[in-house]
């Protein structure tokens, strides 16, 4: 963290329907290392230490700042969307005080309505109600809500019923080989239908064939992101949409 030695990545996510870019996913790594051969690992370490609270406000506070450098003067404008990473124990802890990330975004001339703090951890939301209560408090100024790794466990599905987030993340174990899965076809189709009713907008994740992705906006899924529409790039480049 003194040092800034993490290297941030940006990944577009792409509207399936329009084929335009729609934002982005900020992604922070460390380098390679004996210690840490891969960054799950690193993670699953920070985890670990009495660091985790100062570590994530480290990384947004990058990942913005890192953003807008990347970001050319032409494509300000575009006021693409930045999804940022975030432990819900973070929002819940008490000194955690929005007020300095709304600080830093009116610096960088980003508005609060372009972060969606995407709520990483796939069983750390336990008391609904109190985090219903803070996640309307950071409505309320502006900041959306996505929830990760939908579909891939009973507690997302939970937390969607609860929180009706703006955005949900289909697991990429969900969206592999989609388009010759009847298993996985029901399932989206039953998540689509669902959280559509609430307004929530999809995103589905790891996309790395033409062929998912053309089941995919033929069912009407709303965001994409994968290798096949771009790969994690420290430079903020737009995504690669094969199907227009």
């Amino acid at each position: 963290m003194k040092n800034h030695a993490l290297d941030t990545y940006f990944q577009p996510i792409v509207d399936l329907q329009s084929g335009e870019t729609f934002g982005f996913e900020a992604l922070n790594r460390p380098d390679y290392s004996n210690l840490f051969p891969n960054t799950d690992q690193f993670y699953e370490f920070v985890g670990q230490t009495n660091m985790v609270f100062q570590f994530e406000i480290f990384c947004r506070n990058l990942s913005l700042k890192r953003y807008i450098e990347s970001l050319t003067e032409d494509r300000r404008d575009l006021k693409f969307v930045l999804f940022l990473n975030i432990h819900p124990h973070v929002l819940l802890d008490k000194k955690y005080h929005s007020g300095e990330t709304l600080q830093l975004l009116k610096e960088l001339g980003i508005s609060p309505q372009q972060v969606v703090f995407e709520l990483t951890e796939r069983s750390a939301v336990t008391d609904f109600q109190e985090f219903e209560r803070v996640l309307s408090h950071y409505r309320s100024q502006g900041y959306r809500i996505a929830i990760d790794d939908v579909g891939s466990g009973y507690n997302s599905l939970k937390t969607i019923i609860f929180l009706q987030p703006e955005f949900i993340k289909l697991d990429r174990s969900l969206i592999q080989n989609i388009d010759q899965s009847n298993t996985s076809q029901q399932l989206v189709s039953l998540i689509f239908e669902y959280v559509k009713l609430s307004g929530t907008k999809v995103v589905a994740e790891g996309i790395e064939r033409i062929e998912e992705m053309q089941y995919l906006q033929q069912l009407g899924i709303n965001y994409a992101q994968g290798y096949a529409l771009g790969r994690p790039d420290k430079e903020i480049k737009l995504g690669i949409y094969p199907l227009k």
